[in-house]
């Protein structure tokens, strides 16, 4: 197994780069575009590394701290999320906003992911909920037709998503679609 990798960075196509050992070794790498950002070829590079063996290649996928590298693993241990949509909600987040989105519930952050489904980030919030020992709510992140309607006008109003469902649910269900919304700005003043 390859846990950590040093080297210079020889190349970069794309979101791989190729990582040049002391021995002359060259490591074919999945980079995240920070790492891609904030390293200029021909510079010296360590990474963290999870090695995907498939039947067909091995995949090496690389992380700048430890913290991400664990982070991955965890997703990885959400059923139906591999290694690519691990390393693609790992590239697109950092670890805090990711953590942030699931105490919060935020379906709609996890399925702005390409790649990732309802399902998937149900999944997601669901599992890391329970490794991150915060509470799931089901009811809040499955919402009927006129919540939803109810939050995408409060987003289209400048309200977070995140914020338009925790003001959502402290306003009265039975309420029109457009009483919601007022009650909602109202509350805000």
């Amino acid at each position: 197994m390859i846990g950590k990798l040093k080297g210079i960075l020889s190349e970069v196509n794309k979101n791989i780069g190729l990582i040049e050992t002391s021995g002359g070794v060259f490591y074919q790498v999945y980079l995240t575009p920070f790492l891609i950002s904030h390293t200029s070829p021909k510079s010296p590079i360590t990474l963290y590394t999870y090695l995907q063996v498939r039947d067909d290649a091995l995949v090496l996928f690389g992380f700048q701290t430890r913290e991400e590298h664990d982070f991955f693993l965890m997703l990885l241990s959400v059923p139906g999320v591999g290694p690519k949509t691990a390393y693609g909600i790992i590239s697109i987040s950092n670890i805090d906003e990711i953590i942030e989105a699931t105490k919060k519930n935020d379906l709609d952050y996890f399925t702005k992911i390409p790649g990732l489904g309802k399902k998937t980030g149900l999944k997601i919030i669901l599992e890391l909920s329970q490794k991150l020992k915060t509470e799931f709510k089901f009811q809040d992140t499955v919402l009927s037709e006129d919540d939803r309607t109810v939050v995408d006008a409060l987003i289209a109003l400048g309200y977070k998503s995140s914020e338009a469902k925790q003001k959502l649910g402290k306003i009265d269900k039975n309420l029109s679609i457009e009483e919601k919304v007022k009650q909602v700005l109202s509350s805000s003043g």
